[in-house]
């Protein structure tokens, strides 16, 4: 029976490049989005004619019970050995008076909640087991809060402190905890793209000293891959990732990000 490595937010960036990587390294991956079935059944088809073995799902993760019958069920094709926590909660740059409370709650539920819960259904079992691992998406905005990132800055930062004592807890039990800090732009058409527009993005490309001056999904793939087997002797908790042309979050000047 192949190990299983939940991928939670597979979109075609960073979440399905790592779902591919650790389908090529032998795992069952199990891919699940909120929206885009044609690019979710892609993404599986690819996997398998490489050779790998995967099944995709479309959920809303905020929604009540939709995240812990996700992680029942994958739990029916062997243990969850593996969990990449990849769900974003970028609502966009908006203004505190343009900010609604709906909207603040949305970022809140999907960067921390949904982490909440689903931390509290598969954590069980990976106790039993004694081992695990929870590779969890953050980004900017949780070590440092923007103009117009209310909701965002607040949400990760939340992200960040459920790690930690999830890490507390947990860590001693033989389960991996891995905040991994997203600190610039990504190479992602479909994803980044879409945000900022094709030409901005062209734009972006450009002016970032070519496309290695944006973060790769093949690379981060490798480095969740990496984390995700470490010796527990020598666990990283918390580790961050950016191109060579940026500056680290705490000594860069704090940049707009794209309107949505």
């Amino acid at each position: 029976m192949k190990p299983v490595c939940l991928v939670i937010g597979a979109g075609a960036g960073i979440g399905g490049t790592v779902a591919k990587r650790f389908a090529r390294g032998g795992y069952h991956v199990v891919l699940s989005r909120r929206s885009d079935k044609q690019g979710l059944d892609e993404m599986v088809r690819d996997i398998e004619s490489e050779g790998g073995s995967a099944v995709g799902h479309l959920i809303n993760a905020v929604e009540p019970g939709a995240i812990e019958a996700l992680i029942k069920e994958t739990s029916e094709a062997g243990p969850i050995e593996v969990v990449v926590f990849n769900l974003g909660a970028q609502i966009g740059t908006r203004p505190l008076a343009a900010t609604s409370l709906k909207q603040f709650e949305l970022g809140w539920r999907m960067a921390c909640f949904v982490l909440f819960r689903a931390a509290q259904a598969a954590m069980p079992t990976m106790v039993q087991n004694g081992k695990g691992c929870f590779l969890v998406t953050s980004s900017t905005a949780a070590m440092r809060g923007n103009e117009g990132q209310h909701a965002h800055a607040a949400a990760m930062g939340g992200r960040r402190m459920l790690c930690q004592s999830l890490n507390a807890e947990f860590g001693s039990k033989g389960i991996h905890i891995a905040h991994i800090v997203v600190d610039g732009p990504v190479d992602a058409p479909d994803t980044l793209g879409k945000m900022m527009g094709p030409e901005n993005f062209a734009e972006l490309r450009r002016t970032a000293g070519g496309r290695d001056g944006l973060l790769d999904p093949a690379q981060i793939a490798d480095t969740y891959w990496h984390v995700a087997h470490q010796h527990r002797s020598a666990w990283s908790f918390e580790l961050d990732l950016r191109p060579w042309s940026e500056l680290p979050w705490w000594n860069d000047k704090p940049q707009p990000t794209a309107k949505i």
